[in-house]
């Protein structure tokens, strides 16, 4: 297979196994987060993306990576990184805080997908080896980033639905509860407690046999 075909056939299984993964282990832990520790689980990931940075380091990536695309996709992941990370720290601010959330998601999905522009622009999936050490960037992380902006932005317009405690059905008010063991094993040993002390007390006011008389 040609370096073109390789690159697009990781790209498309990248996102492929991240949304297989998502779906079974992280959605369900994600939607039963409240809002705040699921966007901040978020950023969390997102804070990590100053990575990008590599896409302009002498040595790591090849010399003829086009630099239309490294220099966009090196500092527009190093401005997202810096969004999110500011939205860690205001945390407990929480205007400053959800305007930190939506800056670096606007900022970080805006710049994947002009990176995708940029990349079938200078065709480099033809050159997908210039890459380097950061070609695992866009077939591994990329997809994951992509896929947690699109989650960050749906539990942004979901409304904030309270919890509601369940009512019991009445066939559930009506089953008494099981027996707890400790409770039943306190009260048999209450009981026979009892029953010693009452032989004890028996025993001792129980009149004494008269003798014969000669």
């Amino acid at each position: 297979m040609s370096p073109e075909i390789i690159f697009l056939l990781q790209l498309v299984l990248g996102y492929v196994a991240w949304l297989l993964c998502f779906g079974v282990y992280i959605m369900p832990r994600i939607k039963a987060m409240d809002r705040v520790a699921a966007q901040r689980a978020i950023a969390t990931l997102h804070s990590f993306r100053f990575f990008g940075l590599v896409f302009i380091l002498p040595g790591v990536v090849g010399p003829h990576l086009p630099a239309s695309f490294a220099t966009f996709a090196a500092y527009g992941d190093l401005a997202t990184g810096v969004l999110a990370m500011l939205a860690l720290l205001t945390i407990k601010t929480r205007p400053l805080f959800w305007s930190f959330v939506v800056a670096f998601n606007i900022v970080g999905i805006v710049d994947i997908i002009l990176d995708y522009y940029l990349a079938i622009r200078v065709d480099l999936p033809a050159q997908a080896g210039q890459l380097g050490a950061g070609y695992v960037i866009p077939v591994i992380y990329v997809p994951l980033l992509m896929i947690t902006h699109v989650v960050a932005f749906y539990l942004l317009l979901r409304p904030d639905r309270p919890r509601v405690r369940r009512e019991r059905s009445w066939h559930e008010a009506l089953t008494p509860a099981p027996p707890d063991p400790d409770v039943i094993r306190a009260k048999a040993l209450a009981r026979a407690g009892d029953r010693a002390r009452g032989r004890t007390a028996g025993q001792s006011g129980s009149p004494r046999p008269t003798e014969p008389a000669s």
